[in-house]
């Protein structure tokens, strides 16, 4: 008796498994945003002074990155991580073992304008160099 109940016990359990992988909430899908037109420029006066560099007391310099997100999602995204790398004039890498570098808040569908402030050490010769940058989020907030 016990035999007979325990096939589709385990049949039971493999669908009700495979439909909720299947059908997982919109949430948890992360959803690619191109970025575009990166440029950088010095950070404005307020932004700047006092920078120091990432978990350091050495003085660094404030830099403004933007350009421009395309959601092609047709859904708003929020808490969208920007990653991507930052190399010197001399192709040094500005912020060595980090990618992410920051986020975007809310990234409406189609093309918008986005920002990212980010220090870099004084010692480090400009222009700085843009490489590998995308970002990703979802359409609603994760762990809040």
């Amino acid at each position: 008796m016990m035999r007979s109940l325990l096939l589709p016990t385990i049949v039971i359990s493999l669908l009700v498994g495979i439909l909720s992988w299947l059908w997982a909430p919109p949430a948890w899908a992360m959803i690619q945003v191109e970025l575009s037109d990166l440029n950088v420029q010095d950070c404005p006066q307020e932004f700047a002074e006092g920078m120091v560099a990432s978990f350091s007391s050495q003085e660094a310099n404030c830099f403004m990155i933007t350009g421009k997100a395309k959601n092609a999602s047709g859904k708003l995204v929020v808490d969208a991580d920007i990653f991507g790398r930052i190399y010197d004039a001399n192709d040094n890498p500005v912020m060595q073992n980090r990618t992410r570098l920051g986020s975007i808040d809310q990234v409406p569908p189609g093309i918008s304008d986005f920002e990212l402030r980010v220090s870099v050490p004084t010692n480090l010769k400009t222009p700085l160099k843009l490489k590998q940058f995308k970002a990703s989020g979802f359409t609603s907030r994760i762990g809040r």
